[in-house]
């Protein structure tokens, strides 16, 4: 398939995980794709890589300036980059609230508002957010992970309200729990490491983690021309957490 053949896109946090299995399928998929990151180095042709961090605004506005030199334009723009918390209200010091939600919320208004003279010259604009479950169902100990991905489900909806009339859709993605270097992480530093996992597993009702390139999957559909008619939509990746309350297993 070749849908995008023509379109520049931006991806944020592009070099692992989630962003880096988008940036991929857009490549696959025709677009030209310029990856931001604090660590681009591992950036291979055919995509561009620049280093960005989207809490500096001059950061910011300087790699989109670059990626649109480099590229002609920019037509897709994917607000990827993010960072996890874990624990209750009480844990949590206010430091490292404001360090999340300047990375998950205004993160996104940084690297728009930089990108949205030259979206509003496309011929076809998209931004996709990436969002959470967590902004929609209550999770354990992601107290502060929960209010930042909220705030990412309510601004993609101002988002979109705001800019349709500008030929710009905005909408976002709403993973389950994906099997990334973060989770690993977290899966490493618990105390039963196995038994961590099959509860993660057991939580989404077909029984695994989400992967990569299954929110790639969605993301690369949102972008694309055939969601023409799709936006101020946040679309669950969940493997049915979200919506589906299946009868406990009979033993």
């Amino acid at each position: 398939m070749s849908e995008l053949k023509g379109l520049r896109a931006v991806v944020t946090g592009g070099a692992s995980g989630i962003g880096a299995a988008t940036a991929r399928l857009l490549a696959d998929r025709g677009a030209e794709v310029c990856v931001l990151d604090l660590d681009p180095r591992g950036i291979t042709e055919p995509m561009h890589g620049c280093r960005a961090d989207v809490g500096d605004d001059d950061s910011v506005r300087g790699a989109i300036q670059a990626a649109v030199t480099t590229m002609g334009g920019l037509d897709i723009l994917v607000n990827n980059a993010g960072r996890g918390a874990v624990g209750t209200v009480e844990d949590n010091p206010d430091a490292l609230w404001h360090a999340v939600l300047d990375v998950n919320v205004l993160g996104i208004v940084r690297t728009t508002r930089a990108a949205l003279p030259h979206l509003r010259a496309s011929r076809h604009a998209a931004v996709v957010n990436v969002c959470s479950i967590a902004a929609t169902a209550g999770l354990p100990q992601r107290a502060l992970y929960s209010a930042s991905k909220g705030a990412v489900l309510s601004l993609t909806l101002a988002m979109a309200a705001d800019h349709i009339r500008e030929g710009i859709r905005v909408n976002c993605v709403n993973p389950g729990t994906v099997d990334t270097p973060w989770v690993s992480r977290l899966l490493d530093a618990a105390a039963e490491p196995a038994a961590e996992r099959a509860a993660l597993n057991a939580r989404q009702p077909h029984g695994r983690l989400v992967s990569p390139e299954e929110v790639a999957a969605a993301i690369v559909y949102l972008a694309s021309p055939l969601a023409g008619s799709t936006t101020g939509t946040a679309l669950a990746v969940d493997g049915g957490m979200a919506g589906l309350r299946l009868r406990p297993v009979a033993s």
